[in-house]
């Protein structure tokens, strides 16, 4: 389809220049209308330039200006990444410190919680030992006294023994002992 196309394009061309060529025509430089297509090809080129030239300068002086701003905005989203880039170091260097001082002062927290636990276990055990020696001497106190009546008890039941003190207190002692 195109070689037709193209076929029949320079048979329209060529057909005019076949039919008007002769021989016996010498055309030199000052005979030819050469001058004139120049001239008209000058002007031609001149109104393509005016008509064509400031929307072609405004085309890619807009292009350019596209390219500056998106440059600069490129520019501006890095800066701002930076910042965001170096706020978040920051705040992660400030979240370990934090971390580290939650952790320490968990540990002295801890530290502090066992001794104040073993504190307390330490005076329930000495409370403890004090409340078990009361009541170990409550229970002498108890036996002594039992002990006593008991030997007194049994000691004059019997009334053809006669008991004088010292005799009392030789048995008790005899009887504690």
């Amino acid at each position: 389809m195109k070689i037709k196309n193209i076929a029949l394009l320079l048979s329209i061309l060529a057909l005019p220049t076949l039919v008007l060529a002769n021989g016996e025509h010498h055309v030199t430089m000052m005979d030819s209308d050469f001058k004139y297509r120049v001239l008209n090809f000058a002007i031609f080129a001149g109104l393509i330039y005016y008509l064509v030239a400031n929307p072609i300068k405004a085309f890619f002086a807009g292009r350019s200006d596209d390219i500056a701003n998106q440059l600069a905005e490129i520019e501006e989203k890095l800066k701002a990444s930076k910042k965001r880039r170096a706020l978040a170091e920051e705040n992660l260097v400030k979240a370990k410190k934090k971390a580290e001082m939650i952790i320490s002062d968990a540990g002295k927290e801890a530290t502090l919680i066992a001794s104040a636990i073993a504190e307390k276990n330490e005076n329930s055990l000495s409370l403890l030992d004090r409340q078990l020696a009361e009541k170990e001497a409550v229970e002498v106190k108890k036996a002594i006294k039992a002990t006593i009546n008991d030997v007194l008890n049994s000691g004059f039941d019997n009334s053809d023994i006669n008991v004088d003190e010292t005799k009392v207190v030789s048995l008790i002692s005899k009887k504690v002992a």
